[in-house]
């Protein structure tokens, strides 16, 4: 296996050895491993959570679980998803892996750093299971809305707090990566050969550094509230519920945009390699990635329009918030038109991106219609904000994740997966997702409340239906992590370029050494240069 001896023996100092090598490595690739084993974990496990509230709700009535278990398996799906999956997902694991080698370096700059944020990652983790165990998880949904969180009796301090650890960790992760890009990006590459993975990396951490404080500090306010009684939200002790909403979603909305812009990154590489045709619009995207990253961060009380606020605030936010469409109307143009005229080569990491493209179009289009206030009254709060919200999130970040881990699997262990079985699985993810959600945009157009553990019978059909693609998508995920895992088994060598890229890091053995690069890697004019690919490709197969 070309390069495995330096990358999976060597990335400690040599009087550390077995597990311990991997506890205190400040190797970036190690690191990302470890991420993506704990990632993985955390996800399987909210996948699994997710079926049962499918379940649940799939009839009328009690069917498999209470309503106090209800809501709280309700909260721990949501932040588990949300803080130990979405967030983190693709740039601790792929971006700690690829973004060093995609700049021509051998680390982050700050490799203890990154070290201490997995720490944090896996220390959020540990209190959020702790607080399972002591008076029950919270009971308040992922978003801990005030005053109910202030008032109930579950442990919501614990998730609370665990929920800031992550934030913390997620702080640590985007400072790395922005230092990373300004000091140890070579000296031949200029800020337009920079591979829009990276760029939309770059992007994401600006908003991880500037937004993650607020939502920190305003969980603390949460914590100090239930303990001191100081009055900040609780209405009756004088405080503001809505003044939380506007803390919370001040980070939260642009979180939405740290969960998808490394997504777009991903799909970003993925459409040029395997339409053997230049990005169309590097440019327009790398300046997209940015506008996304600002404007997303002037948006979130769209969120709000039921709150009670002011004709005018309305009317701003609501514009604000088609704005914002437009950067990822951009990004979807520019894919479009790379694959426009292009040689392609079909394989699972394009057919995943094309999976992406489609649902998170439904996501971003949906969105619309809640951003504009005249119909947001009628649909907020219903399950069409959860069919949008998954479609955004699931079917955009979600297939971004999928997507990479088939693009980027065989340049990070070396070895190829079975093909037929990565396509049947995200036919199942694909087919199972579009019946679990497209009936909730109509369960919520019909009036369906979201959050409740019980319905009316009139929202049985559309319910039922949900609950067989929610089956139908789980049966999909766990093929896809099958499949993976099943490749150590087969012991199908990648090559160093399996794809026919561009980007650096397919200039290095799979999986790549310790240091990353054995002889220099040659930085292109333009990082999506296909001149000359195609012949080098079909050489290296023979």
């Amino acid at each position: 296996m070309e390069g495995a001896t330096s990358f999976f023996e060597t990335p400690s100092p040599a009087r550390y050895k077995g597990v311990w090598s991997w506890l205190i490595t400040t190797d970036h690739k190690r690191i990302g491993l470890m991420y993506m084993f704990s990632i993985l974990f955390w996800f399987l496990l909210a996948v699994l959570l997710g079926g049962l509230l499918r379940l649940e709700l799939m009839f009328p009535g009690e069917t498999v679980i209470g309503s106090e278990i209800y809501n709280s398996m309700f909260t721990l799906h949501g932040v588990i998803m949300i803080f130990l999956f979405i967030i983190p997902g693709i740039p601790a694991i792929f971006g700690n892996f690829f973004l060093p080698m995609q700049i021509g370096t051998d680390d982050v700059f700050f490799p203890k750093l990154n070290l201490l944020s997995w720490y944090l990652y896996m220390s959020g983790g540990a209190i959020a299971i702790i607080s399972l165990f002591s008076d029950g998880f919270a009971d308040t949904g992922w978003t801990f809305y005030v005053p109910f969180s202030i008032s109930t009796n579950t442990n919501v301090s614990t998730a609370v707090f665990a929920a800031f650890v992550l934030g913390m960790a997620s702080m640590l992760t985007g400072l790395n990566f922005i230092t990373t890009v300004h000091k140890m990006k070579r000296k031949d590459m200029g800020w337009m050969q920079i591979p829009l993975f990276t760029w939309t990396l770059y992007a994401t951490s600006w908003v991880q550094l500037l937004a993650t404080p607020v939502v920190s500090i305003t969980l603390l306010l949460v914590i100090i509230e239930r303990y001191v009684g100081v009055g900040l939200f609780d209405p009756s002790r004088g405080g503001d519920p809505i003044l939380y909403q506007h803390l919370f979603w001040m980070y939260s909305h642009p979180a939405v945009y740290i969960m998808i812009l490394p997504g777009m990154g991903v799909i970003s590489e993925i459409i040029p390699v395997f339409s053997r045709k230049s990005i169309f619009g590097y440019k327009a995207i790398v300046a997209s990635s940015m506008a996304i990253a600002i404007a997303g961060s002037l948006v979130w009380a769209h969120h709000m329009y039921t709150s009670g606020m002011s004709d005018t605030a309305i009317f701003v936010f609501s514009l604000l918030t088609f704005v914002v469409a437009i950067p990822s109307a951009i990004k979807v143009f520019s894919w479009v038109s790379t694959l426009y005229k292009g040689s392609i080569q079909m394989a699972p990491p394009l057919f995943l991106a094309l999976c992406f493209i489609y649902l998170f179009s439904v996501g971003g289009l949906t969105g619309l219609v809640l951003g504009a206030a005249g119909t947001d009254i009628h649909v907020h709060d219903t399950h069409f904000v959860v069919a949008h919200f998954h479609f955004t999130m699931f079917g955009g970040t979600g297939f971004a994740f999928f997507a990479a881990l088939h693009y980027w699997w065989p340049k990070m262990f070396g070895r190829m997966y079975d093909f037929k079985r990565a396509y049947i699985g995200a036919i199942l993810v694909t087919g199972g997702f579009v019946l679990h959600y497209v009936p909730m945009f109509i369960l919520g157009l019909q009036g369906m409340p979201r959050r409740y553990f019980d319905y009316l019978p009139q929202y049985a059909t559309g319910n039922f239906f949900a609950g067989f693609g929610a089956f139908f998508m789980i049966i999909g995920i766990f093929l896809m992590m099958t499949n993976l895992m099943l490749s150590f088994r087969k012991q199908r060598d990648a090559v160093s370029d399996p794809w026919g890229g561009t980007t650096l890091e397919w200039q290095t053995p799979s999986p790549p050494p310790l240091h990353n690069f054995i002889t220099e890697p040659e930085v292109l004019a333009y990082p999506y240069d296909f001149t000359g690919v195609v012949e080098r490709y079909a050489s290296q197969k023979k």
